[in-house]
């Protein structure tokens, strides 16, 4: 059952690492070894939400829009690092960056808008041509040397499919956020589509000069 709107907290921790996103109705894996952020995360296991705001620095700042995740899964190694699982809860924009109080960074968040990241159903995408996607993502794939579980993939629902690659492909920070910030899953999986065929465009061209 969803949580209420007044559930979710007006001021949260930030976890800030460049490359990495947080998308709707995925999960995001994390090795947390700074003091600073092993502090936050006995902190976030005490909290009612155990909440913590994934986003990406931007310029001398922070990005406007990050994505909240609940701790669902967390480890501890022998030697003090802590392995932990994030379930996308929603994404939200960053009111205010909060200073002082704990060592690890806070932010005042407002979470009207992502009101669809909440949605208990995944997001649909009618004029999606899966077929001719995964065949460029398998060009794509093959061509940076990547691998993946295309068995996974194929059986995986479109919103997934799209959100997972978005956060797993080699992709600049800076065409992760705009993937992040894409308003709607067939506005996402347009702009990752046209990145995978810009990237075997160039891939291409490359190819080409060096024959």
């Amino acid at each position: 059952m969803p949580r209420r709107e007044s559930a979710l907290p007006d001021t949260i921790p930030l976890f800030t690492l460049p490359g990495a996103v947080l998308l709707p109705r995925t999960r995001l894996p994390l090795q947390i070894f700074e003091p600073r952020y092993l502090q936050m995360m006995e902190d976030v296991l005490k909290s009612g939400h155990r909440l913590i705001g994934m986003i990406q620095p931007a310029g001398d700042g922070l990005a406007s829009i990050g994505t909240a995740g609940r701790v669902t899964m967390f480890s501890e190694t022998d030697d003090g690092r802590m392995m932990v699982s994030l379930a996308a809860v929603s994404r939200f924009r960053l009111v205010e960056a909060i200073d002082g109080f704990t060592p690890y960074p806070r932010g005042r968040v407002d979470w009207s808008g992502f009101k669809r990241d909440r949605a208990g159903q995944s997001a649909d995408d009618p004029a999606f041509d899966r077929a001719g996607f995964m065949e460029r993502l398998g060009r794509y794939m093959a061509a940076h040397d990547l691998s993946t579980d295309w068995n996974a993939a194929e059986e995986a629902e479109d919103e997934l499919l799209v959100n997972s690659l978005a956060m797993l492909l080699p992709l600049g920070p800076e065409e992760k956020q705009a993937l992040l910030e894409a308003e709607t899953l067939p506005e996402r999986r347009a702009m990752l589509d046209g990145l995978i065929e810009f990237a075997l465009h160039i891939g291409g061209d490359d190819e080409e000069r060096m024959h």
